[in-house]
């Protein structure tokens, strides 16, 4: 996503490379952003000029930044990659740089890196008062560029000019959505039911109760585009029983709860924001995620790692007999030796039958 921290990324890895003692002439570092590499964005002057920077008989490192600037990049990636003597970087924003769409452009060995806002325990390192962290981390997420500012309100601006140039630069632009308030629209809907079971119906009657129309086709494009751009993720639900995926009503979760908290409460929809914390350090960790069914009950999390899987439930707090039956019960009934385990904001351990509980702090702070 926009401004999550690419950069820095490549800044630091360029650093390790230094440190390993890979001289400074080895590394030829382009941002496409800037406006001296403004002449390279054609891809065989490009070409061309990474070719005249090289050092003959040693390793050459390129770094190319916001890399969809350039028209054709991929000829020019491909065109160093098949080098012995090349290893190459690229980072950007666009939804061309989706490793689905990566395949088709790049021909050989590619690895992709997935760069989500900071985790929890990166947020909280330094600080003591961990709960007064987590509840800011909560209500304004972890996206790197709004430490910088002291105050709320100008990170909220802050977060708010990211949001809208994600929605009129990566979506509106790239997408040619003619009706932009009808996509506002439809994006607030999202974003304000995260962790809900979605459906296309759903949505059509609540635009047509404020006067608008909606087709299920459209509403799966913004979908698809609000994905490509990492704006949302989308979860797909699993019939535990059955053993299969099932084809409607994933639930989807926002890259960042700062741009939730420009519209609505976190703090009051505090459910929602703990469930959207834990699927995002799920996919950290490099668990494929689904949401489970059970008989009639939901599972908020099936975490699949190889032959290994988690079920997990999140709730905010265990005070009532009710909630405390309602999160471990479905658990309780699932028959198998997987691990499982409910995560919610208390300190008292409520362990049960194995299924272990945990605080959703300790848990964000493990290894």
């Amino acid at each position: 996503m926009r401004r999550v921290g690419k950069s820095t990324l490549l800044l630091q890895i360029q650093e390790e490379l230094l440190s390993q003692g890979v001289q400074k002439e080895q590394i030829i570092s382009l941002n496409f952003e800037w406006l001296e590499f403004e002449s390279l964005k054609e891809y065989k002057t490009l070409y061309e000029y990474i070719e005249s920077k090289k050092i003959e008989g040693k390793k050459s490192y390129v770094f190319l930044d916001e890399v969809q600037e350039v028209e054709g990049f991929e000829k020019v990636v491909n065109a160093l990659n098949a080098k012995d003597d090349t290893e190459v970087f690229i980072a950007g924003s666009n939804s061309k740089l989706l490793s689905g769409e990566l395949a088709t452009y790049l021909t050989g060995r590619f690895y992709t890196i997935e760069v989500l806002p900071l985790s929890y325990k990166e947020v909280s390192e330094g600080f003591s008062k961990s709960e007064d962290v987590f509840l800011d981390y909560l209500r304004m997420g972890g996206m790197p560029g709004k430490f910088q500012f002291e105050e709320e309100r100008t990170a909220k601006n802050y977060l708010m000019d990211m949001y809208q140039s994600i929605l009129l630069r990566d979506i509106v632009k790239r997408y040619n959505v003619r009706d932009v308030d009808l996509l506002q629209r439809f994006m607030s809907y999202l974003i304000n039911n995260i962790g809900q079971i979605f459906s296309a119906g759903t949505i059509t009657n609540y635009l047509k109760s404020e006067g608008r129309k909606l087709s299920k086709e459209t509403i799966y494009n913004y979908i698809e585009a609000a994905k490509s751009t990492y704006l949302v993720h989308g979860v797909p639900r699993y019939n535990i029983k059955g053993k299969e995926l099932m084809k409607t009503n994933e639930k989807y979760f926002i890259n960042d709860l700062g741009i939730r908290n420009l519209y609505f409460n976190n703090e009051k929809d505090i459910g929602q924001a703990l469930e959207n914390i834990v699927y995002l350090e799920l996919r950290r960790r490099g668990y494929e995620i689904y949401v489970g069914k059970y008989d009639d009950k939901e599972v908020d999390f099936i975490a699949v790692d190889g032959e290994m899987t988690t079920y997990i439930q999140v709730t905010y707090l265990l005070a009532e007999e009710s909630t405390i039956e309602r999160e471990f019960s479905v658990l309780e009934a699932i028959d198998d030796n997987f691990p499982k385990m409910v995560i919610s904001m208390d300190r008292v351990n409520r362990s049960r039958n194995g299924i272990v509980h945990k605080n959703i702090i300790n848990f964000l702070l493990e290894d």
